[in-house]
């Protein structure tokens, strides 16, 4: 199973803190945490699409091209791309040209995102989300299969016999489709044959593993060799030397994030109580020292058999030698331990 970590880029976005500056140092310290995320082994990096003033990552493929030039082995994925509100040629060159840069290690996930600004940022109404990205993901797919693209739709004028190009170095670029549970979702990605990512950030996780089942009857269905369908969970969670040090560093940033987002959707606000019943063995948290989190990542893996685990630690205003040292608790005791376990359990 490869284990890695995604983020979105995450600012202060108090309108008082200059964007600019504060901009620059999280990008400076965002590449020194991938860096360091490839120097300790782990083995995928996800940068998420956003366009709002909390994240600095409204495009991720240039971010993650200076990143393939400080790094060696890992691989570099959007986490997600919104591909609706995107012109899938553009897209499709972008992480072309990234794979081309990283020597054949870049990957594309796509989405419709946590948020939905793009929406109206860039002229799309998000009553038309289901056939735009219907009819994107079926141009991209065609790009990615063949140099020449001939393909007609509805949401923008036909292409004719033209040539798409840089072509990655991979022979195919891999591309997989991002969720939060959607069985309708599940089901496209499975019959397409495409890799599948759920987002687990809340609840019992353990009720999501229908949609594992589905995306993989889905795939039957549609002809494709089970063993060949591959299924990521994406959650949140953060790893120190101790299960007591991880809560208290990881609680006041997550709050403080998950309460902002509640109070733009209409949740209630969350405290202590709702965080600690969260980390624990039932939860969708994974906060514990790394003993504590390779068991956690075995169980779940023993329940959806997914082929990737990436976790979310780099959220609000976490400090970032906090994030360093998680990284590094994460590649060099977490990791070996989940392989070890994985490993013995084939």
């Amino acid at each position: 199973m490869e284990l890695g970590l995604y983020t979105f880029a995450d600012v202060n976005p108090d309108p008082s803190v200059p964007k600019g500056p504060e901009g620059a140092r999280r990008l400076k310290e965002l590449l020194e945490e991938i860096e360091l995320a490839d120097q300790v082994g782990l083995d995928v990096f996800g940068l998420g699409e956003h366009h709002r003033p909390d994240y600095a990552a409204s495009a991720p493929a240039v971010i993650l091209a200076a990143a393939a030039a400080r790094t060696k082995r890992i691989r570099l994925t959007s986490a997600v791309s919104v591909l609706s509100s995107d012109d899938p040629i553009r897209v499709f060159q972008q992480y072309a040209t990234l794979d081309l840069l990283s020597e054949g290690r870049a990957e594309l996930m796509v989405g419709r995102g946590s948020f939905i600004e793009s929406f109206p940022l860039f002229g799309y109404d998000l009553g038309d989300y289901d056939m735009l990205f219907t009819e994107k993901l079926d141009m991209l797919l065609k790009i990615r299969d063949s140099e020449k693209l001939t393909w007609s739709g509805e949401t923008r004028p036909p292409v004719n016999g033209l040539g798409i190009y840089p072509r990655p170095l991979q022979e195919k670029l891999p591309v997989w489709i991002a969720v939060g549970g959607t069985p309708q979702s599940v089901a496209r990605a499975g019959y397409l044959g495409i890799p599948l990512a759920i987002a687990i950030i809340g609840g019992e996780p353990r009720r999501f593993q229908p949609l594992f089942d589905l995306y993989r009857e889905a795939g039957k269905k549609g002809g494709h060799d089970p063993a060949t369908l591959k299924a990521s969970i994406n959650v949140h969670g953060f790893i120190a030397d101790t299960t007591e040090k991880a809560a208290d560093i990881y609680y006041g940033p997550h709050t403080e994030v998950m309460n902002r987002i509640g109070r733009e959707r209409g949740w209630g606000p969350s405290g202590r109580r709702e965080f600690d019943a969260q980390r624990g063995p039932h939860g969708a948290y994974f906060v514990g020292d790394p003993e504590s989190i390779a068991e956690k990542i075995v169980a779940h893996h023993r329940l959806f058999r997914n082929d990737r685990f990436l976790l979310q630690m780099a959220i609000g205003p976490m400090p970032h030698r906090d994030i360093l040292r998680g990284i590094e608790l994460f590649g060099t005791k977490v990791a070996p331990l989940v392989r070890k376990a994985l490993t013995d359990a084939a």
